[in-house]
């Protein structure tokens, strides 16, 4: 029987499947979002709507660099756009404290106390945009299951909600009585007013925040299982390895950006076609 290998790499990579098991699995998950009942409820509207901020922001940096202006890309990169939720520190002071145990392993480098920071605060901010994108599938999925029609994002399920809203605010309050009102409505719908849509819009804005909140519970198990978690760790550390930065923007905030444009022009593209 051949010894087990116990190859720097092979522990390290051990370690960090023991990490994310005990705190993305089921039990961890949920012990995790527990953190998120009190003030990151409030949190959560905000950095959703700092999201687009976020992304420019991150653009911006390496833009300014490339034409010169170093000292102005890096006071820009060094801003922190979003508020930091409760969840998010729980996942920073975790992770931060388990490079800390793999460095004393010797499993791990002990890198600048800045750099480590800024690895592990871009590691919750990542998780925190594939909240955003289980939230904007789900809104997807909504749209399907009862309009038949996609709508990637609020904006474009706005406006079928607060027409079914309306529908049947009317029909119940037809001088007729609802029978007759279910009759006459669904030959000649009600029109819908700007604000009706607009307040539809608000209130599933903020329904949605509420869902990317604890989007975690789903998205959280989900990448455990296909090796996610594990894989984005494992590239954490070997940049710190390298002593390189991480990217300026993850795919995931694209991803996310990507369903808000998309879902925008959706809307457009329907609101032209009547």
């Amino acid at each position: 029987m051949q010894p087990a290998d116990t190859r720097p790499m092979t522990r390290r990579e051990t370690e960090v499947e023991r990490f994310v098991r005990a705190r993305y699995g089921l039990r961890g998950t949920l012990a995790l979002h527990r953190h998120a009942l009190g003030l990151d409820l409030l949190r959560a509207p905000v950095n959703v709507a700092l999201s687009p901020v976020f992304v420019l922001v991150r653009l911006g940096a390496p833009l300014l660099r490339w034409v010169g202006l170093t000292g102005a890309a890096d006071w820009l990169a060094r801003r922190h756009i979003f508020l930091r939720s409760d969840v998010a520190q729980r996942i920073e002071a975790d992770l931060g404290g388990f490079l800390d145990d793999l460095a004393d392993e010797g499993l791990a480098p002990r890198a600048a106390p800045e750099m480590t920071a800024r690895a592990v605060a871009n590691y919750a901010e990542t998780r925190n945009a594939v909240a955003e994108i289980t939230c904007s599938l789900i809104v997807l999925g909504s749209g399907l299951l009862l309009f038949h029609r996609a709508t990637p994002g609020v904006i474009s399920l706005a406006g079928p909600v607060a027409h079914l809203r309306a529908q049947a605010q009317a029909v119940q309050d037809f001088a007729l009585g609802s029978w007759a009102g279910g009759m006459w409505y669904g030959a000649f719908p009600t029109e819908l007013s700007t604000f009706e849509v607009v307040v539809t819009g608000t209130v599933l804005a903020m329904l949605a925040s509420l869902i990317t909140t604890f989007a975690g519970l789903i998205s959280d198990p989900v990448q455990l299982w296909t090796g996610i978690h594990k894989r984005r760790v494992m590239r954490l550390l070997a940049r710190l390895d390298r002593a390189e930065p991480g990217p300026a923007l993850a795919r995931e905030h694209v991803l996310a950006r990507l369903g808000d444009l998309s879902d925008t022009a959706l809307s457009l593209w329907r609101s032209f076609r009547g």
